[in-house]
């Protein structure tokens, strides 16, 4: 169990590294060979190209020569915060924006909370003698600041239970504010946004075969039946996994080309080679630059050959298609309402935007969806089972008795008190935080099986397993592991009756491992996000080995995104942690509060200068983070309302029991109040911007707009003919002669098929 002086010990290593991060970065950013890696987004907006063109760092390219700059390393700080919102959502848009308003709704829930707590509970718990009293049982000075420091029956608690009833008023009362907030956000983006194809388009699913009808013919009757005035065009998708993997390799090979010519042209005097093997590590020595030149060549005479084939595959096309209409009003009361008797088929919902599409799950088929989402399911179960035996070993670590059982041999450097400081203040919490560094990419990779068609539902669906994983194994595991490891004498040694009494007294103790925890992760590792070292790192390797042009340096730029699936999660553990130690062990809300804050400075920083979003939901996310901070209140209601039968208070139970029933209460006022707005799209507001478009662009060509809207990706840069396939489909009656025409003289590609060859290697595919 970790001490007063192990909490100091693990607060000076963090803030050391912290400082540490931040004084490198502070310098890095100054000089000009890492101006792309610390403000790539303005590279991207075009509004800077060169380190000089921005306030400029002296005539040296490579480093800043002019030592004033250095005086000002910290002025980054107030450049991140001097931003007003407003311009904020034009310049990163409503995602990222809303999104550290995220940190700013902790600041705004935890500090007058802290204050309280500091100033009511924590004279009340330190008074108290309960530990003292206690035989056998480890605790240190922490503990007499929790509520396991006051006696049984004591009138103290009453003070704990009115302390929750100002913690579950002051939450509510916030997340109202910042769901109101949001949502009026949200409808302003919404009315001010510029035209987008998502917004007059509806993808629709499981497309029935009827009267062997193609699918097209099958979506243009169906449409132009039932929504014959606002009906417009549609296109129907195609499967093009394979194709979009062999485009993928075909872009390593190009840049390992690349690579080998660059060498090539500063050593003319040696070609480089390679082997033909695993990663080039083995198999037969050739001349690199002639074998990657033969297997570009090679894969595209595969891709000439798969588009050959596809173009006239009519089998090819799935049941789906992205259907658009003249005007937002049409689309929204397609997308908004049932198409069909038979609620099983004609599927509608809002189309991504084309750059949120995940175009891989397109492809599949809608009824093998269930069965895939219950694999997941089973998956996740699995998952958040077996991954108790790492967390009780990192609860292990926590305690010296679980070390030296392990590691017998290292008991005498354990007695070591500088040695001991370390290990019970800092190894617990970063072991945890290694341990979870690979489960983000594991839950992505369930999530995708689950069949969702854009990223921003996969990434809000893989968020809510992330979360489910660090509520049951990150919280929950600690606490039961923890006291079990911390108190396992006393579990052993005393009467069965006597247990529910211990556990009531031990979980409050955890509270010291959150704490080294939060410093590991949210204070260190929040720097080291700033900092971009592996970016950095690659981006130099990039610039020097594969750099020809201007445009393979843009290219070597890794702006990254806000790892939403992740971050958002963790943040809520953050709030878990608040909420449930608000009232049990104050102690722990400074911390948490330093993270709130210094976190919104580095995001907004990051997001400002760095970040390029993937896609844009219109803060889509915020009913799942107002839930989230709504199970965490709940849970820490529970906790305290089973701490306090251990300590014969039962004549609080009916008080407590009310909070639990409020926040349920509020929050489906909230849900009923707020959240169609993130879900559905108002007509009023439809009509009101179909309204304004027609008065400022009366000669718009929408048709010509959407038209290749929502080609894969892979072929937007090709030209080639329309698939005949599409066009055999097009010669019904119901289809305009012009709509065909008019792609057939703009090269528009459509969505290539992709079906099964057999005799393309593996390698390629």
């Amino acid at each position: 169990m970790a001490s007063v002086r192990d909490i100091v010990v693990s607060a000076a290593i963090n803030l050391l590294s912290a400082l540490t991060f931040l004084l490198a970065f502070a310098f890095l950013r100054l000089q000009p060979i890492n101006d792309r890696v610390y403000f790539p987004k303005w590279y991207q907006k075009g509004t800077r190209s060169s380190p000089t063109a921005s306030g400029g760092f002296l005539k040296n390219k490579f480093v800043n020569l002019n030592f004033k700059t250095y005086l000002k390393f910290w002025n980054w700080m107030p450049a991140a915060l001097r931003m007003p919102e407003a311009e904020l959502i034009d310049h990163a848009g409503l995602d990222s924006a809303v999104y550290v308003r995220i940190y700013l709704l902790g600041l705004k829930i935890f500090v007058p909370i802290t204050i309280l707590a500091f100033a009511v509970l924590v004279p009340v718990n330190w008074t108290g003698s309960t530990l003292d009293d206690i035989k056998d049982l480890t605790y240190n000075d922490i503990d007499k600041l929790s509520i396991s420091n006051v006696p049984s029956g004591s009138l103290r608690l009453v003070a704990h239970v009115v302390m929750a009833y100002v913690v579950t008023l002051w939450t509510c009362y916030v997340l109202y504010k910042e769901y109101q907030i949001v949502t009026k956000k949200r409808l302003q983006f919404l009315a001010s946004e510029n035209r987008r194809p998502d917004q007059f388009t509806v993808l629709v699913r499981n497309v029935p075969s009827e009267n062997d009808e193609a699918v097209s013919e099958n979506v243009e009757h169906f449409f132009s039946v039932n929504h014959p005035d606002h009906y417009l065009t549609h296109q129907v998708v195609y499967n093009a996994n394979r194709l979009a993997r062999m485009v993928d390799r075909k872009k390593i090979l190009q840049n390992w080309l690349t690579y080998f010519e660059t060498k090539f042209e500063r050593n003319p005097k040696k070609r480089p080679r390679t082997k033909t093997g695993f990663w080039g590590i083995w198999g037969k020595s050739v001349d690199a630059i002639d074998y990657y030149s033969a297997q570009i060549k090679k894969i595209n005479e595969y891709e000439a050959e798969e588009r050959e084939k596809l173009m006239n595959d009519p089998e090819a096309i799935i049941p789906a298609a992205f259907v658009s209409f003249k005007s937002r009003w049409g689309a929204a009361v397609c997308a908004q309402t049932q198409q069909s008797s038979d609620q099983s088929l004609w599927l509608t919902e809002w189309a991504p935007e084309p750059r949120d599409v995940y175009w891989n799950n397109l492809a599949t088929p809608f009824v093998e969806l269930n069965v895939k989402r219950l694999l997941a399911s089973l998956a996740m179960f699995c998952l958040t089972f077996f991954f108790m035996i790492p967390i009780a070993f990192v609860q292990s670590l926590a305690s010296l008795d679980g070390i030296t059982k392990v590691l017998p041999f290292l008991e005498p450097l354990m007695e070591q008190e500088a040695v001991m400081s370390i290990v019970q203040g800092f190894l617990p919490g970063i072991a945890l935080k290694i341990f979870l560094t690979l489960l983000p990419a594991i839950i992505a990779s369930m999530s995708k099986i689950e069949g969702h068609t854009s990223l921003s539902s996969l990434d809000r669906r893989s968020a809510g397993k992330y979360h489910f994983f660090l509520l049951v194994n990150v919280f929950f595991g600690s606490i039961i592991t923890g006291a079990a490891f911390e108190q396992l004498h006393k579990f052993l040694n005393q009467a069965p009756s006597e247990i529910p009494r211990t556990v009531g007294v031990a979980i409050p103790m955890k509270a010291t491992f959150f704490i080294t925890y939060i410093m590991v992760d949210g204070w260190a590792g929040i720097a080291a996000e700033i900092l971009r070292l592996v970016p950095l790192i690659t981006y130099h390797i990039k610039n020097t080995f594969l750099v020809k042009t201007e445009y393979d340096r843009e290219q070597a730029m890794d702006p990254g995104t806000v790892d939403f699936p992740t971050s958002e999660p963790q943040i809520q553990l953050y709030f878990l942690l608040g909420l449930v130690y608000s009232v049990v062990t104050p102690f722990i809300l400074p911390f948490i509060i330093v993270f709130f804050a210094f976190s919104y400075l580095v995001f907004r920083h990051q997001i400002i200068n760095v970040y390029d979003q993937k896609y844009e939901s219109g803060a889509a996310f915020w009913p799942d983070v107002h839930r989230r901070v709504i199970i965490g209140l709940i849970i820490s209601q529970l906790l305290l309302l089973g701490l306090l039968s251990t300590k014969s208070a039962l004549q609080s139970t009916p008080l407590l029991l009310v909070l639990p029933v409020l926040t349920i209460a509020f929050d489906r006022f909230c849900k009923g109040r707020f959240e169609s707005a993130f879900v559905k799209y108002p007509l009023q507001e439809a009509m009101k911007k179909d309204t304004e478009e027609r008065a400022t662009d009366p000669n718009l060509n929408l048709k010509a707009y959407l038209q290749d809207a929502y080609v894969h990706p892979v072929f937007k840069d090709i030209d080639m003919n329309r698939p005949a396939a599409l066009d055999d489909e097009e010669n019904s009656p119901l289809v305009e002669t012009s709509s065909r025409k008019s792609s057939e003289e703009s090269g528009s590609p459509g969505i290539i098929v992709d079906t099964v060859i057999d005799e393309i290697p593996s390698y390629y595919v």
